[in-house]
């Protein structure tokens, strides 16, 4: 088929790559002219596992634009949904995405894949559509890629969820994703719209309960990732992210529950839930700082931060549980060598007065204290005798070789 891929981010080129290699020919759409040239280099803009190959791969069937000429067949919407103060979502890049793909389209169809509120496609987005076109239906179809491992669930999803308002949309969408064994959940928009909102923050809150028994845990002197184990042997409960540590971050979980949040008590309900939830999240990194504080107080003294991005196998960091760790310890008066192997360019655009340094070895060398704060597999083993004292506090239980430092990890 011929597919439009508006916003060539993390999911949107994911999506467009991998329909690409199921053998449909994609255009993608960003105005970013420097991602855009990147792409037609065959170059991949961000970090994202077997992202590189699979792009070079199927480049005969992959086009880049920063304009919306020419756009037929079925057009995905993968622009972002910013927060905004109050926690709801800024749908503006979504409503002018959605206009130009109309303007430019005859007929097709438009498919919502940017994360929006429950009746967002139906009561804001369609009447945009019919603006320009009777012969453009519109549908929701909800992502659920895990970053660092977006191309693999894009190719064994769990379940795909088609939110379509008539029955020749899903049929044609249906098509689409034949050749991906996965069950096909198909209902309207609305409901579509928050399986995507319910599934994240159902995965939030087990992680912020993993840390809240965590938290107990560690002030009962007992090993909480040993807790976990039995409590996931239950079929009901299953191990999936129950892993304690520093908190959630991301493009996804904190902006989508504040945003479920912001849209219930718009609705007039108030959900007790997400607050907790939320607020264990926001305060679960700055317990790593009071850990630090038992051993100095970081007042002129050198911390090694490893690990930048919010999670391991990407280079992103919005949200990252190292960005209010680093801000706590600059307002402290600590000076912070900082290493991660993909994300220290974008972390320079956060926090561009910190140090930062090429390799393990050289961020801990001198250092006062270490904080591993990213699950990287190259954190599993290291050498810290160049520290000045072998201090290492963990917020993800990667290390593996805890002989001769003082250890400590923030639930265990």
């Amino acid at each position: 088929m011929d597919i439009t891929i508006v916003g060539a981010g993390y999911v949107g080129l994911a999506t467009g790559v991998a329909f690409a290699e199921l053998g449909n020919n994609v255009r993608l759409i960003d105005i970013d002219r420097e991602k855009i040239e990147k792409i037609r280099k065959g170059i991949a803009p961000i970090y994202e596992e077997g992202l590189q190959e699979m792009l070079q791969r199927n480049m005969d069937r992959i086009k880049a634009a920063t304009t919306y000429n020419e756009i037929d067949g079925i057009v995905f919407i993968c622009v972002g949904t910013p927060s905004l103060p109050d926690g709801s979502i800024n749908l503006n890049y979504v409503k002018e995405a959605v206009e130009n793909a109309a303007r430019n389209m005859e007929e097709g169809i438009i498919v919502i894949k940017s994360t929006v509120f429950p009746g967002t496609t139906e009561k804001i987005l369609l009447p945009l559509v019919k603006r320009h076109s009777n012969k453009i239906s519109i549908a929701m179809n909800p992502e659920f890629l895990r970053e660092g491992k977006a191309l693999h669930d894009f190719m064994h999803p769990d379940r795909i969820v088609i939110g379509a308002r008539d029955e020749k949309t899903a049929e044609m969408l249906k098509e689409l994703y034949k050749p991906i064994n996965a069950p096909i959940i198909v209902t309207n928009p609305t409901v579509a719209e928050l399986i995507k909102y319910a599934s994240n923050a159902f995965l939030a809150t087990k992680i912020s309960f993993a840390n809240e028994i965590g938290n107990l845990a560690k002030l009962l002197g007992i090993d909480v990732y040993e807790v976990m184990k039995g409590v996931a042997m239950d079929h009901r409960i299953s191990p999936h992210f129950l892993n304690a540590g520093i908190g959630f971050g991301g493009s996804c979980f904190p902006k989508d529950l504040k945003a479920l949040r912001a849209g219930a008590a718009s609705a007039g309900y108030n959900m007790r839930l997400i607050d907790a939830v939320l607020k264990i999240n926001d305060e679960q990194p700055l317990r790593i700082i009071k850990i630090l504080e038992k051993y100095m107080e970081p007042r002129g003294k050198t911390i090694a931060i490893l690990g930048l991005a919010f999670k391991a196998n990407t280079d992103d960091v919005r949200e990252s549980r190292a960005i209010p760790i680093i801000k706590e310890l600059l307002k402290m008066g600590a000076n912070i060598k900082a290493y991660d192997p993909m994300a220290m360019e974008n972390m320079k655009k956060i926090f561009p007065e910190i140090e930062y340094y090429s390799s393990v070895e050289e961020a801990i060398e001198n250092a006062d204290a270490c904080l591993i704060l990213t699950d990287w597999k190259e954190f599993e083993e290291i050498n810290f005798d160049a520290m000045k004292r072998k201090i290492v506090i963990e917020g993800r239980r990667i290390l593996k070789n805890k002989e001769g430092i003082i250890y400590e990890g923030v639930c265990w």
